[in-house]
């Protein structure tokens, strides 16, 4: 999940990331990974959402002046990305533009699906308020850009969907198949109800619950807006940041009520399971915890239904080829 202040995660970390484990991940690691995963790649769960970054900021630059002492955690490579989430079975994973690192740049998760390409698909991002960004999302579709990130801050709540810019954007990815990602508030759900609405063959993608409970507060009134949204036929949730929402803290179990209520209205072949790492696997909160919540611990799905959550809809939704 992006956060919208300074991160502050840096002073509270004990164990870098960046630490021996992370560096013994070599390049030559990297490529023999890439070629044994040609065998292994359409089998193993997928995980529909995980951040990355270097680094390596000449190659990467930051955005905004920013640089290494920034990052936080100070290292989340594809390496360490593919270390942590091979354990628990996941041999895929849609790595998501960091807009607060990277702004508009997508270079390095492009990098890492060319790099990795059986491995990893991209949601990116694009300036709307620049000229045709459609163009630019057909471009970026040919280098496994499959979605597209859309915030309800960036551009300030009362005008993120509008504009020629968005409107085409809408259009362009009812024509690519390229999900639209928002992350937004539950405040914000009813914009993108209008939207939904406007651009019926659109598909589109709900981040982390509608961040409903970042504040502690899991509210019946929010959920239901969210749950709401199931009308639209190509609207999809992920299932994601635990550590963010609720009580945030493992096992989680106070978020099933609401996973229960999202899997009641859009059914399991419209939602997905996602870490949100880094943020994940920091202070006291593992890989293993979130992917666990899904495979043991929601006891109203089926196994075939765990195959929708864990793989099947992330898979349907970006691991396509232009």
């Amino acid at each position: 999940m992006q956060r919208r202040s300074k991160l502050t995660r840096r002073d509270h970390l004990q164990v870098s990331l960046a630490g021996a484990a992370g560096i013994a991940l070599s390049a030559s690691l990297g490529k023999e990974l890439s070629s044994a995963e040609e065998g292994t790649s359409k089998t193993g769960w997928i995980d529909a959402h995980s951040h990355i970054w270097s680094r390596d900021v000449k190659k990467f630059p930051l955005a905004k002046g920013q640089t290494v002492s920034d990052l936080d955690p100070p290292s989340f490579t594809s390496e360490e990305l593919i270390k942590a989430s091979e354990p628990e079975g996941v041999r895929r994973v849609v790595l998501i533009q960091h807009h607060i690192y990277h702004g508009w740049d997508n270079s390095y998760l492009i990098d890492a699906a060319e790099q990795y390409p059986d491995r990893f698909r991209v949601v990116g991002m694009v300036n709307d308020v620049e000229p045709h960004p459609d163009l630019a999302m057909r471009k970026l579709l040919k280098q496994k850009v499959t979605g597209f990130r859309i915030t309800s801050w960036i551009r300030g709540k009362d005008k993120w969907l509008d504009g020629p810019g968005m409107a085409a954007m809408w259009k362009c990815a009812a024509e690519t198949r390229q999900a639209l990602c928002c992350l937004m508030d539950a405040q914000d759900l009813a914009a993108v109800d209008k939207m939904c609405r406007k651009n019926p063959d659109t598909p589109v993608v709900i981040d982390h619950f509608a961040r409903i409970g970042v504040d502690g507060t899991i509210r019946n009134k929010d959920v239901k807006k969210l749950c709401d949204l199931s009308k639209h036929k190509n609207t999809h949730v992920k299932i994601s940041a635990y550590y963010a929402l609720g009580k945030k803290k493992p096992p989680y179990l106070d978020l099933v009520p609401m996973i229960r209520s999202v899997f009641e209205a859009f059914g399991p072949e419209r939602l997905m399971w996602a870490s949100d790492s880094p943020y994940q696997v920091v202070d006291g909160h593992t890989y293993h915890a979130s992917i666990d919540l899904v495979q043991n611990k929601l006891d109203f799905v089926s196994n075939e239904d765990r195959e929708w959550l864990l793989r099947k809809t992330a898979e349907k939704v970006y691991f396509f080829d232009a």
